[in-house]
């Protein structure tokens, strides 16, 4: 077939043995792809071929312009999704809320140009102190100027303002199995995406949605995609530096130190341990830090 004959498509989903991609109007086809084009991935904007009725082959894969990644078993970085700008880290209070896990996905967001939203779920489950002690451990993320929503896909808490901040963005759910990523788009897309509960026996979540699926807002106001759960966020592959710039906080006194190596442990004149003695950034944060730095060393040994 020739170039003329080639589609712009947008893949939903990406398979081990298949790929499903929509066209300008929506409509879903079951393609192939060609080895030379490169492993496909959620949110691809690929050209692709007909060859059927609802069937084709992908031909090759536009340029990315983001991509969200994070290490496979083999700790091999693996991309979950491309093209999105926006990254919603949705948490609960089961399982348990884990600012470790949100800083790890703050990290890969600031590492990737994503715009980071934080999103306290399943609020119509909490008493009343147990949302307020939430509130609490999650404005140490306001106030460092990060937005958090606080939802309800049950009475539909809170989804006004979510679905105003999802307009004309491409969007990702993503954070533990459980927390009610696919229950919120489910209720904001009135539609079925696939819907899990948290495992009785462990507490954790349950994974349902086993693969990254894209969905569409409406005709051109951009797409929800709704990511696996994850019990932990691994980081590979970035700098000590590379972890410092995603605490967006420590930013003001980078390249500041005394020293121009500065590795920010107890060096003299250093501007962040400065900071952090006035209480200009936190000491959780910061150590927080020290423990994602910490396990970058890890993984390379």
């Amino acid at each position: 077939m020739s170039d003329i004959e080639q589609i712009k498509g947008t893949v939903i989903a990406a398979f081990r043995h298949h790929t499903l991609v929509k066209d300008i109007n929506n409509k879903e086809f079951k393609c192939q792809q060609r080895k030379a084009a490169g492993q496909v991935v959620c949110g691809d904007i690929v050209l692709w071929q007909p060859e059927g009725v609802d069937t084709g082959v992908i031909t090759s894969i536009e340029k990315r312009h983001t991509i969200l990644q994070r290490p496979d078993i083999n700790n091999n970085l693996r991309i979950i999704a491309s093209n999105i700008d926006q990254i919603f880290i949705v948490v609960a209070h089961k399982p348990e809320l884990n600012e470790g896990l949100i800083d790890r996905y703050l990290v890969a967001a600031e590492n990737s140009h994503l715009k980071p939203i934080i999103l306290l779920n399943k609020i119509d489950l909490f008493d009343e102190q147990e949302f307020s002690d939430l509130k609490q451990r999650l404005k140490l993320y306001q106030d460092i100027g990060y937005t958090v929503l606080y939802t309800s896909a049950k009475q539909e808490h809170g989804l006004d303002s979510l679905t105003e901040l999802l307009k004309n963005n491409n969007n990702i759910f993503v954070g533990q199995s459980g927390v009610g990523k696919s229950s919120l788009i489910n209720t904001i897309l009135k539609s079925d995406a696939r819907i899990g509960e948290i495992s009785v026996a462990t507490g954790k979540g349950k994974h349902t949605t086993t693969t990254a699926y894209l969905y569409p807002l409406g005709k051109g106001e951009g797409h929800i995609i709704d990511s696996p759960g994850v019990r932990e966020f691994g980081l590979i592959k970035l700098s000590e530096a590379d972890v410092v710039h995603g605490f967006i906080e420590f930013k003001p006194y980078i390249g500041h130190c005394k020293f121009r190596n500065c590795a920010h442990k107890n060096e003299p004149g250093c501007a962040l341990l400065g900071a952090l003695k006035d209480k200009q950034i936190t000491e959780q944060r910061w150590k927080s830090c020290q423990r994602i730095i910490e396990s970058l060393t890890e993984a390379r040994y």
